[in-house]
C-alpha cells in the first residue's frame, strides 16, 4: 500500500528509532532501516539524504517530545512541590514509554559525536532551567541555582540509564517518585551558608 508521503516519513523515523536503538548509529545502516521499513532504498533516500540526517532528526524529535511533555506536565501544577513530582513523572513516563527515543537521545553512541551530543545538552540545559527558578534559597546565588539545577537532571538520567540497565526492571512510577523525593527534600535542606 503507498502511503501519502509524511505518513511515510514518519514510518521511517519510527522504524529507524527501533534500528538505532539496537545496533547503534555506527553499526546501523539504512540498508538495515529501509529493509524494516518495508521501503526502497531510494525511497528512503527521498526522505532524508544520508544515515546521519535521519539521526539527526530523530534525535531532534526525541528532544522536542521530551522537553514538551516535561512543559506541559509542569504548567499544569499548582505549586513548586507539584511541579517538581509532575515534571519526574513525565520525565520518568516518557522513559518507561519511549526507551529507544531515550537511548538514541542519552546513550553513548550520541555521546561520542559532537553534534549528535548537543542535542541531548539542548535538552538537559531546557529542564535545568525549567527547575533552577524552583531552587530558591534567601542569599544564594543564580549560578548555584543552575548548578544545582543540572545536577537534578544528571540525576534524573542517571536513574533512567540504571533502570534500563536492570533485568527484570521495577515500576518506574516508584522510581520517579522516589527521585522527585530527593531532588524536592534536597532542595528543602539546602542552606545558603553552605553553599559559599
Amino acid at each position: 500500500m503507498r502511503l501519502p508521503a509524511a505518513e511515510r516519513r514518519d514510518q521511517i523515523l519510527s522504524t529507524a528509532l527501533t534500528v538505532f536503538a539496537d545496533r547503534g548509529y555506527h553499526l546501523a545502516s539504512m540498508n538495515e532501516v529501509a529493509e524494516a521499513a518495508g521501503v526502497t532504498k531510494p525511497v528512503l533516500y527521498q526522505h532524508f539524504a544520508s544515515k546521519r540526517e535521519l539521526f539527526v532528526e530523530l534525535l531532534r524529535e526525541t528532544g522536542h517530545s521530551l522537553q514538551t511533555r516535561i512543559a506541559k506536565a509542569t504548567a499544569e501544577a499548582s505549586s513548586p512541590k507539584e511541579q517538581i513530582e509532575k515534571g519526574f513523572d513525565a520525565y520518568f513516563d516518557f522513559v518507561g514509554k519511549n526507551t529507544d527515543a531515550f537511548r538514541i537521545l542519552f546513550g553513548s553512541g550520541a555521546q561520542h559525536d559532537p553534534e549528535f551530543a548537543s542535542f541531548a545538552r539542548d535538552v538537559e540545559e531546557s529542564i535545568a532551567a525549567s527547575i533552577a527558578h524552583l531552587i530558591v534559597v534567601d542569599g544564594q546565588p543564580a549560578a548555584d541555582q543552575e548548578l544545582l539545577a543540572n545536577s537534578i537532571v544528571g540525576m534524573t538520567e542517571a536513574a533512567s540509564k540504571y533502570w534500563l540497565s536492570q533485568d527484570p526492571r521495577g515500576d518506574l512510577k516508584s522510581v520517579g517518585e522516589q527521585v522527585a523525593r530527593l531532588a524536592w527534600f534536597g532542595m528543602r535542606g539546602i542552606d545558603a551558608a553552605e553553599l559559599t
